[in-house]
């Protein structure tokens, strides 16, 4: 029974992002599933960062991450009128935990670098959402 793919795309980081699409474009051809691509854009409510944007920024830095993922996903998925894009804002890991609860997806696909000693004292964003998602989860090194 085909299912959903949820892809956690870091669209600032384009060739990363592109192989990481067309690893979970596999994924779902192999498995005839409906493929979902978020990217997180990143809260600004510590006041700290908050406090360098004019008010209403946010919703300006939302709309171009709409259309960069848009721009992107034209560009470079296989067939993008199949490919469902989401925008959302907050936490990274948390983010992509709740959108693949909502779209009731039953695998997360996400890219992971080579792990530094930085990452096992703080815990990278892959890493959160192996330990804590609902779903599979399906980690793609990169390079």
């Amino acid at each position: 029974m085909p299912g959903r793919i949820l892809v956690s795309l870091d669209i600032a980081e384009p060739e990363d992002a592109k192989g990481l699409l067309k690893s979970a474009e596999e994924l779902a051809g192999l498995r005839k599933d409906e493929l979902h691509v978020v990217t997180v854009v990143p809260t600004y409510s510590m006041p700290i960062v908050g406090s360098y944007f004019l008010p209403g920024e946010e919703g300006k830095v939302l709309d171009r991450a709409r259309q960069a993922l848009k721009n992107f996903l034209s560009e470079h998925a296989a067939d993008p009128e199949s490919v469902k894009g989401h925008i959302v804002h907050g936490t990274i890991y948390s983010e992509i935990m709740k959108a693949a609860d909502n779209l009731n997806c039953d695998l997360i696909v996400l890219g992971a670098h080579r792990p530094e000693l930085s990452d096992y004292l703080l815990g990278p964003n892959a890493a959160r959402v192996v330990r804590h998602a609902r779903q599979s989860v399906y980690v793609v090194r990169h390079q």
